[in-house]
This record gives C-alpha cells, structure tokens and sequence, in this order.
C-alpha cells in the first residue's frame, strides 16, 4: 500500500487558533467590515464598510477606507451616499476599482436609485472616475484581467452581455443570445469563468480563453440535462405604450406547443427588486418559476415596469414617489394590450409576484377585478410600518420622496391597505416568519384585511424563514406547489 500524502497526516493540520497565533490587527472601525481587499503589491489593503445593525439606513455608514498593510492611520478614500461593493486593484497598485450596484444609490449627487455603474478611485490624488459612462443599460458585475483590461457584465433590456471598458466606453463583446452571469477571472491568465444561460436552457459553467470572445465556451458542467429531452416553450419580447405614452417591455412565455397562440389564460408575473429586469435567463426557484408556469398552460407575461433596470436611469427614476401606482399602470396597459391583440383571454387571467412583486400584486388587485386569482408574497400593503421594521429604510424614504412624517400622503395614497374595499381577487399569500426585508407583519395586516372583506385566501407562513426563504429547500419547493394549486382551481380552464 502506498503511503499517505503527508497533507493526510492529522499532525500537519492546524486548527484556526494556531493560524491567527501570527496575526496582528491592522485597522480597527466601529462600522462592519464588509469587504476586504490587499493591493497586489501588498502595501496597502483597501476595506468598505456597512452598517453594525444591518440597516442600510445612514450613508456616511457605507464607504471605502484605506490602510497600510503594516498598520498605520486609517483614511477615508471615499463620501457619497452610495452602498460601494466589489473592490478590485488595477496591477499597478494605484487604481482601486469598485462598484455601485443597481439600486443601490451613486456617487453623483444625492442618494436616488439609478442601474449599476463601475467607477476607479486614484488612490493617491482621492480622483474618482466612472466608467463605461456612455454604457445605457445597467453594469451587473466587473473584472480585471491581469493585463489591467476591464470587462463588465451589462444587463441592457432582456439581455446580459459582456463588455470591454474603456474610459466613458463600453464595447459589446460577441456573445451567445441570452444571459451571462457569474463572472471570474484568473490571477495570472486571460482566461475567464463565466456562466450562461437562457429561459429554456439551464445555467451552465463555462471557460472562455480568449476573454474578447465570450461566444467561444468550453462547456465544465451539464446540470439538468433532462430539460432538453422536454417540450420546450417559446418566448419572445413584447413591448406597449403605457397611459402616458412611455414604451414599455417585457417578456412573454408560451406554453409549449403555443407560440402566438391566441386566447391564452395568462398570469401576470412581476419580477422583484424593483431595480432588477426579467430576460432571456434560466429561472427554477421559488421566486421565478415563470417556465414551469409556461409548461402548465399558462401564458405568462412578465413585464419590466418603470423602476426596472436595464432601460436607463430616467427610467428607473420614474418610479419615485409613486412606488406602485406608476408601475402598476405600466403591467395593467399591458395586459390590455395583450388582450387587445388576442394572446390572452380576458376572462382567465391571473396575477402574481413575490418581494416588490407582492408589493404590486397587492396593489393592483385593489386597482382592478379582472384577475381571477392572485398569488403574493413578502410583499408590503402599507409603507410606514414597513419603513419602521425593514432593512433598507434609506431605499423605503428615497422611493416614497421622504419618511413618513414628511410624505404623509403618499405613503398612504401609494399603500394598498387603504384601497382594499375594492378587491374581490381570491388571493394566496405566502410570507417567511423571520423575514426582516418584508415584515411578516405585512402579510398579517392584509391577510385580516382579507378576512374582514369576506375574500377567499389562504396564508402559508415558514417558521424559521427569512425573504428569500433559503433556509429550507422543501419551503420554496411547497410555495411553488401551493401557487400553482391556486391558481387552477381559480383560473383552471
């Protein structure tokens, strides 16, 4: 028998204690640490910070600090009010890289929820200089390669591609149809990580060697092979105007067999965030289960509202402050067009949506009797107490113009509690009992209100469970379940 690998040997592994036995402390901050990044030539190391309690309540809560790596005084390199994240050194050591996610503020000017953006910090004059400014949709995330070259992942509407940034400019890269994500570079290489995939084909891990043309992948893995050998549905964009005139686009899903079939029973399926977008990308969770929808018979149309991302940032900032009323306009002229031009039947229609999805679901079946079931989730019914209870309170403010005692009005014309004598939707609601993104009090608060109004609903509540409902896979899988029930007894044809 051939012996050990000497790493086999117990004595050659040491517990975490006699690691950090070495370690000294470089910088101390009373904010959290929430990223960590040494600069390749090892003599500084850059760190963002983030609130202590979780709330993304005070900006001066979220900047970048620098320090050198043999300790020494702390500085502040960054004052905005955006939420940076992803830091990332240029090979020269000077230029530190970073991001603002969509959503998640930007560096010009006053808090405000525009698509995500790439900037570089000189870390010796303080500079800070955006990148890909030219670029109109949305930057989801961003590398380095070791030549210093900067490739991006832009969501630009139903697709996500990948980009070279230079300077103000961003080049499309040749690409396949659909969506890239999962972006990883090597430390000494060209080649990339990346993944793809699209709303029939399954996310798959590719490598890329030649980091300029994504279109040539080397397939690493083959997950879920068994959704080739199934009827496949078709898809395609649809865009409308809105009541004011402004285009809109989403997506439409058909059941296999029935591209461009007419008179379809339709669920209208609204995507979350707000300040993400539905595409061309594989979904089969608990929050986006549109295809398996699609495979049912549903007609499934998912609409990316104003507030979406991807469309440019006067588009998303049309959404303040009326954080449903406006993009509620935009589904429901949608649904009109799709009726008008004959996809959908108008007397089977269903509606649905999980996060900010619920919170439009909510709404809309107080703005219209039309649809025959509703299925929400985390989705709020009023404003100020969810303001109160939530963690992103600067996002909740920023939307609704303000915090409730200096927007009064708003925060209640735009909450659907004070509109529920007009629902008549049988509605299913589902809610995480530990969800601190969305209260689980919402769901409460308008599964009375239903109760009080005679409406038929159910309400299925996951002890233990947080928004994303994660912490057990059998949740998402029984949401999922209890939904599609919904909606055929209900819409069932």
């Amino acid at each position: 028998m051939p012996p050990k690998p000497a790493s086999d040997k117990k004595a050659d592994i040491k517990p975490p204690s006699a690691l950090l036995s070495n370690a000294e402390t470089v910088a101390k901050s009373d904010l959290a640490i929430q990223e960590i990044s040494p600069s390749p030539d090892g003599k500084f190391v850059a760190f963002a910070t983030g609130s202590v309690h979780g709330r993304t309540e005070n900006p001066e809560d979220y900047e970048i600090f620098l320090v050198p790596s043999a300790g020494g005084k702390v500085r502040q390199i960054t004052h905005n009010e955006a939420n940076e994240s992803d830091l990332r050194w240029a090979p020269d050591s000077r230029w530190l890289h970073f991001s603002v996610q969509a959503g998640a503020g930007s560096l010009e000017g006053k808090y405000r929820d525009v698509q995500g953006r790439i900037y570089r910090l000189d870390t010796v004059s303080g500079k800070v200089e955006r990148l890909g400014a030219a670029f109109e949709g949305s930057f989801e995330q961003f590398i380095l390669l070791p030549d210093g070259r900067e490739l991006a992942l832009g969501l630009k509407g139903t697709e996500t591609q990948l980009y070279l940034v230079e300077g103000e400019r961003a080049t499309k890269l040749p690409g396949l149809d659909g969506t890239y994500d999962g972006l990883e570079s090597a430390r000494s290489s060209s080649a990339i990580l990346i993944r793809h995939s699209t709303i029939t084909e399954p996310t798959q891990v590719y490598l890329v060697a030649d980091p300029l043309h994504p279109d040539q992948l080397k397939a690493l893995t083959s997950f879920n092979a068994i959704f080739a050998q199934r009827a496949q549905p078709k898809w395609k964009p649809y865009s409308w105007k809105s009541d004011d005139g402004r285009t809109i686009e989403g997506v439409l899903i058909f059941p296999p067999g029935k591209q461009n079939a007419s008179h379809l029973r339709m669920l209208t399926f609204i995507h979350g965030g707000p300040s993400v977008a539905d595409g061309n990308k594989f979904g089969a969770d608990s929050a986006d289960w549109a295809t398996l929808a699609a495979a049912k018979g549903w007609l499934v149309f998912r609409p990316n509202y104003r507030g979406s991302s991807g469309y440019g940032d006067d588009f998303m900032l049309e959404i303040a402050p009326h954080l449903v009323s406006k993009p509620g306009r935009d589904i429901l002229a949608g649904v009109d067009a799709l009726v008008k031009d004959g996809y959908a039947d108008p007397d089977h229609l269903a509606i649905g949506g999980y996060s900010y999805g619920g919170y439009l679901t909510n709404w809309l079946i107080t703005q219209t009797t039309r649809f025959k079931s509703a299925v929400t989730g985390a989705g709020a019914v009023e404003h100020a107490a969810n303001w109160g209870n939530d963690d992103s309170t600067r996002d909740d403010s920023w939307y609704l113009g303000g915090r409730p005692w200096e927007n009064a009005d708003i925060y209640q014309s735009e909450a659907a509690l004070f509109h529920f004598d007009k629902v008549k939707t049988p509605t299913h609601l589902v809610q995480g009992r530990a969800d601190v993104r969305v209260s689980y009090l919402e769901g409460v608060t308008m599964e009375r209100a239903l109760q009080a109004l005679g409406i038929p609903h159910t309400f299925l509540v996951f002890p233990g469970e947080d928004h994303s409902l994660s912490q057990n896979p059998w949740h998402g899988y029984i949401k999922v379940r209890e939904e599609l029930k919904w909606l055929e007894k209900y819409d069932g044809k």
